[in-house]
């Protein structure tokens, strides 16, 4: 385990280490081919393991692994879990290493790379990052005879919606359940009408503004009746052109372009009454504290491989995740991109509405589990907000007194 003061110029890189990665993106073949060109250039195997289908399940199955010698030497570190991580002592600081490895950590964008800092530290660094997007069906919204771009606000969505549905017959909205995505496409809503779920670690559910933009939520679902939750998967919905329009991460653009029978649009997230409201999300990279500092080390070269500028834009153009590098977003492999299939462009662009999420869903231990058990109760039963946000509210307190204080320093 890494100490502190670990002297990285004594270290030999260990010549063989493991990877748990869902492969974010269906981006395994791409995955593949970084570890043949980072063999090639530094003599160290990478084992790739499919440890899970999503972050959730990659995370389950490293916290099972916690305290065996059956742990990777990087591991996906998704938003709501590599704090857990952290606090959990499972991960190292990155920022030690990186200077060793003169890794330019200042070009990643910023928001992206502070994502991960907590203690003046970085416990990971930025993957297959993305933002909630609006996607839209250009065929329809032509029938419906609207302009070529997502609506500004909420407001405008509700005027356009009858029309949308009268285009089809298809639903104007489509929404998605389950951990990891109800509660982060949700802070849309909450945000831009003011709320929020938390103050630092205070729950902040119970205010108007929170409670505000879940009575909104049921309005769309059962009296306007122009959105609907997904029974699976929001995104395949919408690719067969059962919805007009979804809210879908940029991680499936590339996927919905290449799937769907009509060309699709997308846009920035409608904004509330109280302006735009984005959040990040997806996943970083992590190296795990208990494996040897040599192994540590070939981790960390790894990192520095795969983030490279050349390896961002390649991933991003293949994936539709965000190309993480300034100098990848801004670079002329991406600006081919932008130019061919302009909807890359947007993810990139939005980042300058984004803000950091709420401790409440992202650093409490099951806080996104909780969230979303109250979104689908509100969504799905047509719950009142009130009792399931305090339901909600009660367990992450809970878990914060139980799981997060007591390890702050």
């Amino acid at each position: 385990m890494e100490t502190k003061g670990q002297d990285w110029s004594a270290v030999v890189a260990a010549k063989e280490i493991t990877w748990w990665s869902n492969h974010p993106g269906t981006s395994k073949a791409f995955e593949e081919d970084i570890i043949k060109r980072f063999t090639a250039e530094t003599g160290i195997t990478v084992n790739l393991v499919t440890a899970g289908a999503n972050y959730d399940e990659v995370a389950q199955k490293f916290q099972a692994a916690a305290g065996s010698n059956n742990l990777p030497d990087l591991v996906i570190a998704g938003d709501v879990w590599w704090f857990r991580y952290m606090v959990n002592g499972q991960i190292i600081p990155l920022d030690a290493l990186a200077k060793h490895l003169s890794f330019d950590t200042a070009d990643f964008n910023t928001t992206l790379y502070d994502d991960y800092k907590f203690t003046d530290s970085h416990w990971a660094v930025p993957y297959a990052r993305s933002t909630p997007l609006f996607y839209y069906n250009k065929a329809v919204w032509t029938a419906a005879g609207l302009p070529d771009r997502a609506p500004k606000t909420w407001d405008e969505f509700d005027e356009w919606a009858p029309k949308i549905a009268a285009a089809g017959p298809v639903m104007p909205l489509g929404l998605g359940k389950g951990s990891s995505w109800a509660a982060w496409w949700f802070c849309n809503m909450l945000w831009g009408r003011g709320g929020a779920y938390s103050k630092d670690w205070t729950m902040t559910l119970d205010t108007p503004e929170a409670l505000a933009a879940a009575g909104y939520l049921q309005k769309l679902i059962y009296t306007d009746k122009t959105a609907a939750v997904a029974a699976s998967d929001q995104v395949a919905d919408f690719g067969t052109g059962l919805t007009g329009s979804i809210i879908g991460s940029t991680g499936s653009l590339s996927g919905l372009l290449k799937a769907a029978k009509f060309e699709v649009g997308t846009g920035f997230l409608p904004e509330g009454p109280h302006g735009p409201a984005c959040p990040t999300g997806g996943t970083g990279l992590a190296i795990p504290a208990s494996r040897t500092p040599e192994q540590q080390l070939a981790a960390a070269m790894l990192l520095k491989f795969l983030t490279s500028t050349e390896n961002t834009a390649c991933f991003s153009s293949n994936t539709g995740y965000m190309p993480v590098r300034t100098s990848a977003a801004n670079g002329e492999a991406m600006a081919a991109v932008y130019q061919k299939t302009p909807q890359f462009r947007t993810a990139v662009d939005q980042l300058a509405t984004t803000r950091v999420q709420d401790w409440g869903r992202v650093f409490v231990p099951n806080g996104d589990k909780d969230l979303t058990t109250a979104l689908e109760k509100i969504m799905l039963k047509q719950a009142d907000p009130a009792e399931s946000f305090a339901t909600a509210s009660a367990s992450i307190a809970k878990s914060y007194a139980d799981n997060v204080k007591p390890y702050l320093k």
